[in-house]
């Protein structure tokens, strides 16, 4: 009788070091709209482009995973900038339309993972349930924005946080950015599978490459953020350690 464990650990292994199936992430203009959520991001947290812990001291934002350009650790996104713009909060009835408008540069320095059924769920074969390819997950509350970003009305609507708005964005140099001038907000965390240029561009190359398309791991992967919690280990060799348990 076959040992279906031993197959299992050797179907994983040899799928880590086999050459990667051509990944389809999205590929998206300069400018353009997408969707906006947020999600809590403690300060000093490193999140999956392990970009320096002070960069969580200015604005930072996830990006969806199929146009981050990798299901864990670090993807072709990392350290890019954009400045994102409010629009409206379309899933109120009324769609709610601000009196202002709220604007804020971000580094993009994390991973929203795909989901069936989450904002951060477009592929190149269909957007999200917004109708964009793009999403943007704010790390807000945030020291470095204003706690009335985001604009509501309580009083019309009987809550104020309405989750989702739609945006329009503009890529950005990072100069734009509020961490620019403190070196301690720029760069990667030593030690750590990281990538995180200072003001990448795709005119000089300097972006990350897909971490995913390097170790062998499916787009669609939900294995989480590759962060080396246990420094110096590469996180091929921690999974291998845990599927041998």
């Amino acid at each position: 009788m076959p040992n279906h464990r031993l197959l299992v650990h050797s179907f994983v292994f040899l799928s880590l070091l086999s050459p990667t199936i051509a990944s389809e992430w999205i590929q998206y203009p300069s400018n353009g709209y997408a969707t906006m959520t947020h999600y809590i991001l403690p300060e000093g947290f490193i999140a999956a482009c392990g970009c320096a812990t002070n960069s969580t001291l200015y604005p930072t934002a996830a990006m969806n995973q199929m146009a981050y350009g990798s299901s864990t650790a670090y993807g072709p996104a990392c350290g890019k900038c954009f400045n994102l713009t409010l629009l409206n909060a379309f899933l109120s009835d009324p769609p709610f339309y601000p009196n202002t408008t709220n604007s804020v540069v971000v580094k993009i320095t994390d991973l929203c993972p795909y989901s069936q059924r989450g904002w951060c769920n477009a592929t190149t074969t269909g957007p999200n349930r917004g109708g964009h390819y793009l999403n943007f997950d704010l790390a807000w509350p945030s020291v470095s924005i204003p706690d009335t970003f985001f604009p509501s009305d309580p009083s019309l609507y009987g809550y104020s946080d309405f989750g989702v708005w739609n945006i329009s964005y503009n890529t950005v140099s990072c100069e734009y950015w509020q961490g620019w001038h403190y070196s301690a907000a720029l760069g990667s965390v030593i030690g750590y599978d990281s990538c995180c240029p200072d003001n990448p561009t795709s005119s000089d190359g300097n972006t990350c490459p897909s971490y995913s398309d390097q170790a062998g791991i499916p787009p669609y992967s939900h294995a989480g953020s590759a962060k080396a919690v246990v420094p110096g280990v590469p996180p091929v060799l921690l999974l291998l350690i845990l599927f041998m348990f």
